[in-house]
């Protein structure tokens, strides 16, 4: 009983930054925040970067454009690169979600995350397919959502009713696109819930935004609003 005791109350002790070593330090101490997890400009719609563009303030890159996606807004606060990968894989797979706290943070502090958790009727996290949440023992999407709207998370609206492939076996965006069609579904009791409401959907990583649009789409479909993205890194394609 008292290893995993006491393993969890190490892991709630600032020490070492995970990333420099600093110590004592947050889990990611200040310095390595502003080294790495700098604001760059992104499309509103899909959070891609945007080479060039001094700001992204209402600016779409050329797919959204073209396609408009499900979503009305898309917020990210880092790229899906070093040292970011690693965090998320502890807290994913290394029971670790206590590492949430510091991750709404980073998101908080994105710029347009704020006004978008501010304005929302429900904070609503992606589902995690039954097999894969046995398995990890936690939705980290759940904890993150709570981490940051607490008082608007509702977990149970929206469903995943089509068990899909993991995305990162999938080669092509197509492939993912494809496979996300018909995935997630509104609880049909609670559609009153989600009509004319804005939501924002929370997630850990954004990859070719595959089950973000699906679900955005869903919640579209049974009325709501506006929906917005809100995840803490984002892949650059």
């Amino acid at each position: 009983m008292f290893p995993p005791m006491l393993q969890r109350a190490a892991h709630a002790i600032p020490s070492q930054c995970g990333i420099c070593h600093t110590w004592p330090a947050d889990i990611v101490c200040e310095d390595c925040v502003v080294q790495f997890a700098q604001p760059v400009p992104r499309c509103h719609s899909c959070a891609l970067p945007l080479p060039g563009a001094a700001s992204t303030q209402g600016l779409r890159c050329g797919q959204c454009l073209k396609t408009p996606p499900s979503l009305d807004a898309c917020v990210t606060a880092v790229a899906y690169e070093f040292p970011w990968p690693d965090l998320i894989h502890r807290f994913k797979f290394g029971n670790r979600p206590g590492l949430a706290a510091m991750i709404a943070r980073l998101i908080r502090s994105t710029p347009w995350a704020e006004p978008a958790l501010d304005q929302a009727d429900l904070v609503v996290p992606m589902p995690l397919a039954a097999a894969r949440l046995k398995l990890r023992g936690y939705n980290q999407a759940v904890v993150l959502a709570r981490a940051l709207g607490p008082s608007r998370i509702d977990n149970l609206v929206l469903w995943r009713i089509k068990d899909t492939p993991a995305q990162t076996s999938l080669q092509t965006r197509a492939e993912r696109l494809a496979s996300m069609k018909g995935a997630f579904a509104v609880d049909p009791l609670r559609t009153d819930v989600i009509h004319g409401k804005r939501i924002v959907v929370v997630d850990d990583v954004m990859t070719t935004g595959a089950s973000m649009f699906a679900a955005a789409g869903a919640l579209r479909a049974a009325g709501a609003a506006h929906v917005t993205g809100l995840v803490f890194a984002r892949t650059g394609f």
